[in-house]
């Protein structure tokens, strides 16, 4: 995740005047920009208007970075998603420099009557079944600080517009969720060791329980906690499937809530996110490699989220969030920085394959 601290926004909004036919958002992931934006004094280009039609009732948002700090209103809800978010940090560095067994498990599968390489083998998975344990229970607690969010940032009476005016610090952490969120999956899609470590080890509680024998390990991962961890490390995306669930199950229980106060909190920020990557004036002024990346896991993000939410999903023509502008932003960067993203709008999404789907944003994704 970008570095830097978690700044209250500030924004001010304007209504409509003849002169005035779109909407200015500069969005809360360019943090880091200000201090350099501000001393050579483009603060106000920067929030020179640009058009952003997915926003309703032509609402003018301008962001003040400088002070940007949670109000007393704000304070339990982003001090619970602040701890979250710090320990997320660490589970990111864990999952990167995760090595995985496989060497000692294939020298065990290979010599299976030589007691000390299955020995081995198994004092190398369990301390990495611990650590995706740990990841595991981190899933749920990123969910209980979603959920907060969404509470939050829907709750009567303010419509989802005026929540992100007045809310921006919980806004930020909801952005910095999502790019947690995608980060994390990207390394587990690409680190096939993590399934075979664990594989290996329910095989080897399994024929040590025929065997009327019990670990050590069980203590600490049982059979319901290998179970719950099993359906979990199965997803192609997992934090990414803990979120949309979350989020589809928010809806569901919020019976009162219209659900478009959800689905237009999360189509204004994958607006917010696309402007911000299309715009070459903005773009060309992060001076944090970064920012273009974490940009781009919030709009897939968000647009993810509001496909599983949404009952007609983010790719019909009613769609709030302008998907061909979206995949068009991505397609633009760098295939190998890119293609995980895509592909998670290619297969964590649910309405791609609906008939209401344009063949030309079908065709954008092959």
């Amino acid at each position: 995740m970008p570095p830097g601290p978690h700044p209250r926004l500030h924004a001010h909004s304007h209504k409509h005047t003849p002169n005035t036919r779109h909407t200015s958002v500069t969005s809360p992931m360019t943090h880091m920009l200000l201090p350099s934006l501000c001393s050579r004094g483009i603060m106000g280009n920067l929030l020179k208007p640009l058009a952003c039609n997915e926003l309703e009732h032509g609402s003018i948002i301008f962001l003040d970075f400088e002070h940007a700090q949670p109000t007393e209103a704000e304070t339990a809800v982003w001090n619970q998603v602040s701890a979250v978010l710090e320990e997320a940090h660490g589970i990111l560095a864990e999952l990167q420099s995760y090595n995985g067994a496989g060497q000692e498990i294939r020298e065990a599968i290979q010599n299976p009557n030589d007691l000390q390489l299955q020995e081995k083998a198994w004092n190398a998975v369990c301390p990495l079944v611990a650590k995706l344990k740990r990841f595991y229970e981190f899933s749920l607690r990123l969910e209980n600080a979603l959920r907060s969010l969404l509470e939050a940032l829907t709750s009567p009476p303010y419509a989802p517009m005026q929540h992100l005016e007045r809310e921006q610090a919980l806004a930020k952490q909801f952005a910095e969720i999502l790019h947690f969120t995608l980060s994390f999956d990207e390394l587990k899609m690409t680190n096939p060791a993590i399934q075979n470590d664990f594989s290996y080890y329910r095989r080897t509680i399994s024929r040590n329980r025929l065997n009327n024998q019990q670990l050590e390990a069980e203590n600490e991962v049982n059979n319901e906690m290998a179970n719950r961890m099993s359906l979990f490390y199965a997803e192609a995306t997992p934090m990414l499937k803990t979120l949309s669930n979350a989020t589809t199950k928010f809806v569901s229980e919020n019976k009162t809530l219209p659900i478009e106060d959800t689905t237009d909190c999360l189509s204004t920020m994958a607006c917010v996110c696309r402007v911000m990557l299309e715009t070459p004036e903005y773009r060309c002024r992060f001076t944090n490699t970064d920012t273009m990346l974490f940009c781009m896991r919030v709009m897939v993000g968000v647009i993810i989220l509001y496909d599983h939410v949404h009952p007609v999903g983010a790719f019909a023509k009613t769609s709030k969030i302008d998907m061909k502008g979206c995949i068009k932003v991505l397609k633009e960067q760098p295939s190998n920085s890119v293609e995980g993203l895509l592909n998670a709008l290619r297969y964590t999404t649910r309405h791609l394959n609906d008939d209401s789907t344009s063949k030309q944003i079908r065709a954008l994704l092959q």
